[in-house]
C-alpha cells in the first residue's frame, strides 16, 4: 500500500486518531496526578592518585578509569547500603536504599556521580550524606596499605551531597508531549488497520476494480436530497444536478459505435439510489432535447411513480398481461419530452412476467418509439429480477452508494451481469463525498438563473394529477409512435 492511500486513510478516519489521543492524554493526566513526586540528591567524587605512587602518567590514567568502574560498583552494593541503613536509619531497608542508589561516569575523566532518588526530599539528601561517608571510608580501608600506610587511590568529594529543589518526576510538560505523540502513532496505525479491515466500497477507483467497468459518475452527496429528490427548480443548478448531466454525456459516449438506447438502472442492494438517478438521469437526458420513456420496473418495491407524484395504480404490469395497450397508461411527465410508465398493480410473478415474451417484445416496440428507454429494475442481490431485465437491454448501468455497500456484494453483482452476458456500461458512485476544494470549485463558476416552474405533481409525496390526465385521456400527452403501439 502506497503512502498517499495510508494518508487517505489516515483522513478518512481522523476521528480514531482524534479519539486515541485524547484517550492517551486521558491515561497521562491519570498517571501524573496519582504518580508521587520524586528528588534526586547527587554527590560527585574525584578519583586520584599522589604523583609517586604512579611513575607513567598514561599508564596511571588508565588504572584511574578501571577503579572508578569498580568504585561505581561498589556505590551500589549490598555491604554500602548496610553500613548506611545501620549508620543513620531512615525508615528503609538496605535493599531499599541499594535500589535507590544509581551511578554514572564520564567517559574519559576520573569523575563518579551518584544519586540517590526518593519521594522524601529529606531523607533523599540523608541517605546520600550517610553514602557518601562510608563510601569514602570504605574506600580508604580498602586501599589501605598492608603497613598502615595510605594506598595509591584517595577518594574526594568534589561535589554536594545536594537535593534537588524541584521534583524530578512527574514532568507533566514531558509527560503529556510523550502521550500526545504515543496516542498519535496508535491512532495513525488503527486508523490504517481501520481503513484495510474495511470491506465497504469507499472510492470510485475502487468500484471500477471491483466491476472491471468505467466510472461514468460520481453523485455527491447533498444533505437536502433527501427532502428533494429531484433535480429540478432550486436543485436544478446544484452540484448533483451538474453530476447527473456528467453522466447524461459519459452515457451517450460511452460507445460511439454502439450506442445504447435501452439502459437498465440497477444496483446490488436496496436503497443505493437507483431509482432517484434513473429519475434524474430521465430528466437530464429529456433536458438536452431526447425524447424518453423511463419504465418502472421493479414490480416488488416500485418508487417512480411517488418520485414524479404520478398515478402508478396501472402501468407495465397491466401492458404485459394485455389488459391495456401501452399507450393508454404511459404519462407524460412535466413540460418535457419525458414520458413515464409506471409499474401497475402488484403481480404475484414478478420474475416470469418480466422474463415473458410480452415484455420483449414491449421493449423492442418502446425501442423504436423513444430515442432513449431508462428502465428501473429491482436489485440484483435481492431477487432475479434485475437481471432479467437487464439481459433484455442494451446495457446495465450499475449504481453503487458509497460507504454502504461492501466490494463483495459490488463484485457479486457484477457478476451476476456477467454471467449472462449483460453489457456493462458502467458504475456510478452514488452519495460520493466530494472534497471540499471541487465544491467550492463549482460553487465559483456556478451561474445562478431564474429557476423554471416545478411541475405540481413532480417530487416524492406529490399527489397524482389524476384530473389532467383524465382530462387528456393519456391520448394529448402520448407521442404519435406510442399511440400507434395502443393500436
Amino acid at each position: 500500500m502506497d503512502l498517499f492511500r495510508q494518508l487517505r486513510l489516515v483522513r478518512r478516519h481522523w476521528w480514531i486518531v482524534l479519539l486515541t489521543v485524547m484517550v492517551a492524554l486521558g491515561v497521562t493526566t491519570l498517571v501524573t496526578v496519582r504518580a508521587q513526586p520524586r528528588y534526586v540528591a547527587s554527590v560527585t567524587f574525584f578519583v586520584t592518585t599522589p604523583s609517586q605512587g604512579v611513575s607513567d602518567a598514561y599508564q596511571g590514567g588508565m588504572f584511574l578509569q578501571q577503579r572508578v568502574k569498580s568504585y561505581a560498583q561498589l556505590l551500589t552494593s549490598d555491604r554500602l547500603a548496610q553500613s548506611v541503613v545501620a549508620e543513620n536509619p531512615v525508615g528503609l531497608t538496605a535493599e531499599q536504599v541499594q535500589r535507590s542508589v544509581a551511578t554514572t561516569t564520564e567517559t574519559g575523566t576520573v569523575l563518579l556521580r551518584a544519586t540517590v532518588t526518593d519521594t522524601d526530599q529529606n531523607r533523599a539528601l540523608r541517605v546520600t550524606e550517610t553514602l557518601s561517608a562510608k563510601f569514602v571510608e570504605l574506600v580508604g580501608k580498602v586501599e589501605t596499605k598492608p603497613d598502615g600506610n595510605a594506598g595509591p587511590i584517595r577518594i574526594e568529594v568534589v561535589s554536594g551531597p545536594r537535593v534537588s529543589s524541584a521534583p524530578v518526576s512527574p514532568q507533566p510538560v514531558r509527560n503529556f508531549a510523550l502521550g500526545g505523540l504515543l496516542g498519535v502513532l496508535a491512532g495513525i496505525g488503527l486508523a490504517i488497520l481501520r481503513g484495510l479491515a474495511d470491506v465497504r466500497m469507499r472510492d470510485a477507483a475502487g468500484l471500477q476494480r471491483t466491476t472491471g467497468s468505467p466510472l461514468l459518475g460520481e453523485i455527491p452527496f447533498e444533505s437536502g436530497a433527501k427532502a428533494s429528490p429531484l433535480i429540478i427548480g432550486d436543485a436544478a443548478t446544484s452540484a448533483r444536478a451538474e453530476a447527473v448531466r456528467k453522466l447524461r454525456t459519459n452515457l451517450r459516449f460511452v460507445d460511439v459505435h454502439e450506442p445504447a438506447r435501452v439502459i437498465a438502472v440497477t444496483s446490488a442492494l436496496q436503497g443505493e439510489g437507483k431509482t432517484t438517478l434513473s429519475c434524474n438521469l430521465a430528466i437530464a437526458l429529456a433536458e438536452a432535447g431526447w425524447r424518453v420513456l423511463l419504465v418502472d420496473a421493479d414490480l416488488r418495491r416500485p418508487k417512480v411513480g411517488d418520485y414524479l407524484g404520478l398515478d402508478a395504480g396501472v402501468g407495465l404490469t397491466d401492458v404485459l398481461v394485455g389488459d391495456v395497450g401501452v399507450g393508454d397508461v404511459v404519462q407524460r411527465w412535466g413540460d418535457k419530452s419525458l414520458l413515464v410508465l409506471p409499474s401497475g398493480s402488484a403481480p404475484p410473478n414478478p420474475s416470469e412476467l418480466l422474463g415473458s415474451k410480452a415484455m420483449a417484445d414491449l421493449l423492442l416496440a418502446l425501442r423504436e418509439s423513444a430515442d432513449i428507454v431508462i428502465i428501473d429494475t429491482a436489485p440484483l442481490l435481492a431477487v432475479t429480477d434485475g437481471v432479467v431485465v437487464a439481459v433484455q437491454a442494451d446495457g446495465a448501468l450499475l449504481v453503487t452508494q458509497q460507504g454502504r455497500t461492501s466490494r463483495s456484494q459490488v463484485a457479486a453483482a457484477a457478476r451476476s451481469l456477467h454471467s449472462v452476458s449483460v453489457r456493462l456500461l458502467g458504475c456510478v458512485l452514488n452519495m460520493a463525498k466530494v472534497p471540499k476544494g471541487d465544491a467550492y470549485q463549482y460553487e465559483a463558476y456556478r451561474v445562478v438563473v431564474p429557476a423554471e416552474p416545478v411541475p405540481a405533481h413532480a417530487g416524492r409525496g406529490a399527489a397524482p394529477r389524476h384530473a389532467e390526465n383524465r382530462d387528456n385521456g393519456h391520448v394529448g400527452d402520448r407521442t404519435q409512435e406510442l399511440t400507434r403501439l395502443s393500436g
